[in-house]
C-alpha cells in the first residue's frame, strides 16, 4: 500500500493535490469521496479533516489539509522530483509567496467577482482588489515560463490551477499573459494524466 493517500472528488480543489502528486512521480491511493452522498461530511471524514472539505493527505501517520499545504509539503518531502527550493536558497521567499498568493489573493478575487459580492474596502482584505490581483500575476508570470524563471515548482501548479479555472468559468480575463502560461501547464504530462483520470472519476460520479 502507498505511503500517501489523497482524499478526493473530481473536480474540486482536490485536483490541484492531484495534479501535484503526478508530478511528484510517487505511488499514491486516491480515496474518492462521494459529494453527492455527503461523505467528504460523514464521521469518518471529520475525523480526518473537521472542515469536511478536500483536499487531505494521508502521508504514513500524518495528516495534511490545504492544498497549497499540501503542495508544498509534497515538494519538501520529495526534494528529488525538482519542484520546491531548498530552504537557504534566497528563492524560496518568492516562491512561498507565490504559493500563498494562490489561496489567499487570487481564490477569493475570484470567488468574490463569480458571485458578484459587493466589493469590500480595499484595505479591509488581503486581497486588495481584484484587478490589482490580475496586474501583479500577469506582470509575474510575461518574463516566464513559469513564476520562477526556467524552474517549474508547487507554485506553478497552485497559480496554474487557480489560472486554468477561473479562465474554464470565464471569471479571470484572457490575459495574454495567461493564456501563454496555462497553454504552457497543459502540456505537462502530469497535469494530463491527472486531468483525464478526474474526467473519468467525474463521469463515474455523474452515471
Amino acid at each position: 500500500m502507498p505511503d500517501l493517500t489523497l482524499f478526493h472528488i473530481a473536480p474540486s480543489r482536490s485536483s490541484i493535490v492531484h495534479w501535484m502528486l503526478e508530478e511528484v512521480g510517487q505511488p499514491y491511493e486516491l480515496r474518492v469521496l462521494n459529494h453527492k452522498q455527503g461523505e467528504n461530511r460523514s464521521a469518518e471524514y471529520l475525523a480526518i479533516n473537521p472542515m469536511g472539505k478536500v483536499p487531505a493527505l494521508r502521508h504514513a501517520d500524518a495528516i495534511i489539509t490545504e492544498a497549497a499545504a499540501i503542495c508544498c509539503y509534497l515538494a519538501d518531502a520529495y526534494p528529488e522530483a525538482g519542484l520546491g527550493v531548498p530552504l537557504l536558497d534566497r528563492r524560496r521567499g518568492p516562491y512561498l509567496k507565490w504559493l500563498f498568493f494562490g489561496p489567499s489573493c487570487l481564490e477569493p478575487a475570484v470567488v468574490d467577482r463569480m458571485f458578484k459580492r459587493e466589493e469590500a474596502p480595499r484595505g479591509a482584505v488581503g486581497w486588495g482588489d481584484f484587478n490589482s490581483v490580475m496586474d501583479v500575476l500577469a506582470d509575474a508570470l510575461r518574463p516566464g515560463p513559469y513564476l520562477l524563471g526556467e524552474q517549474f515548482t508547487a507554485a506553478d501548479v497552485v497559480i496554474g490551477s487557480g489560472l486554468r479555472w477561473g479562465m474554464a468559468v470565464k471569471a479571470i480575463p484572457e490575459r495574454s499573459e495567461f493564456i501563454v502560461y496555462v497553454g504552457r501547464l497543459e502540456q505537462r504530462p502530469a497535469l494530463q494524466r491527472a486531468v483525464e483520470r478526474d474526467l473519468a472519476l467525474a463521469a463515474d460520479a455523474s452515471a
